[in-house]
């Protein structure tokens, strides 16, 4: 595979060219290239089982976790391809993925889709049964994801109710059931994902508006950096409300300052163009420790 077929944000190069060239379309299909996509899955479960005080006794639920995370996120970007193949011919960022170029047949792309399936499958087994009903229900969601572009211009919205679903998950994992500051948890993780991914949008603007796409790039406008700044305050006011339940004691806020730094820097120094949305976007795999390292903190009190 030459150089130039890979997109712009992967982060594995290396990587792909160690693999056998037959698998090299199938890795970047499930975009095995570029880790932040599963990182960002992953965070929202990993702050549900530390905020629930699930560590260090339940330690390898994290493991689970971050493998679901990693085959899920390939299948539904997978999923996606699948459904918008005939869209990412037509932008030039996404006009040469797998299935959009060729390099991957539909029906290659479905098996692959079930493989991964598979190995989320063996994840959720390892649940408890409340647990593995919250997993199931997110799959609407997820199979209405890719259509959302065409009808809303807050594609992103939806997929802040897809991308945190593993807080739920990972909270009655832990607990049982659900409570307030497990809800809490999951509304700030919405808003988070909003945020960042409007950001995300940013490097699609242009070929999205000829195209006929929608996102919340295109929908905010001149006021994109205000957006996503009231975006990241309302995720970390839920999340000091989440924190304050679980442990009503100073600890609970002042955990969240570094988190509150993190994304001062990201939308005060964000840039609308060139490579600048990227590495913003990028940097929110490091605001997801530092939220763990909050829940683990508050936790553990």
């Amino acid at each position: 595979m030459d150089a130039a077929q890979f997109v712009p944000d992967t982060q594995m190069r290396g990587l792909m060219r160690l693999l056998p060239a037959a698998a090299r379309p199938y890795a970047l299909l499930a975009r095995f290239d570029r880790p932040i996509g599963w990182w960002l899955l992953f965070w929202p479960g990993a702050w549900a089982i530390a905020l629930a005080g699930g560590l260090p006794d339940r330690w390898p639920m994290l493991l689970w976790f971050l493998l679901g995370s990693i085959a899920m996120r390939g299948a539904g970007c997978v999923y996606n391809d699948i459904v918008d193949r005939d869209l990412d011919a037509q932008v030039a960022r996404t006009a040469s993925r797998p299935i959009a170029s060729g390099a991957v047949s539909l029906k290659a792309g479905w098996a692959w889709l079930l493989t991964l399936c598979f190995i989320g499958l063996i994840v959720l087994l390892q649940l408890r049964w409340q647990a593995q009903l919250v997993a199931l229900a997110s799959l609407a969601l997820v199979a209405a994801y890719p259509f959302m572009k065409r009808i809303t211009w807050w594609p992103q919205a939806w997929l802040g109710l897809v991308f945190t679903w593993a807080a739920p998950v990972g909270w009655v994992e832990m607990t049982g059931g659900m409570n307030a500051a497990g809800l809490l948890l999951y509304a700030g993780a919405f808003f988070w994902v909003i945020g960042y991914d409007t950001v995300y949008a940013l490097q699609d603007r242009e070929d999205d508006a000829l195209v006929g796409i929608r996102s919340s790039a295109l929908a905010m406008g001149r006021h994109v950096k205000a957006g996503v700044a009231a975006c990241f305050a309302l995720a970390l006011a839920l999340w000091g409300a989440a924190l304050w339940l679980v442990a009503p004691v100073w600890l609970a806020p002042v955990a969240l300052l570094p988190l509150a730094a993190q994304f001062l820097w990201q939308v005060g120094t964000l840039r609308e163009d060139e490579a600048d949305p990227l590495i913003k976007f990028r940097s929110n795999r490091f605001a997801g420790l530092l939220m763990f390292l909050a829940c683990l903190v508050v936790g553990s009190a």
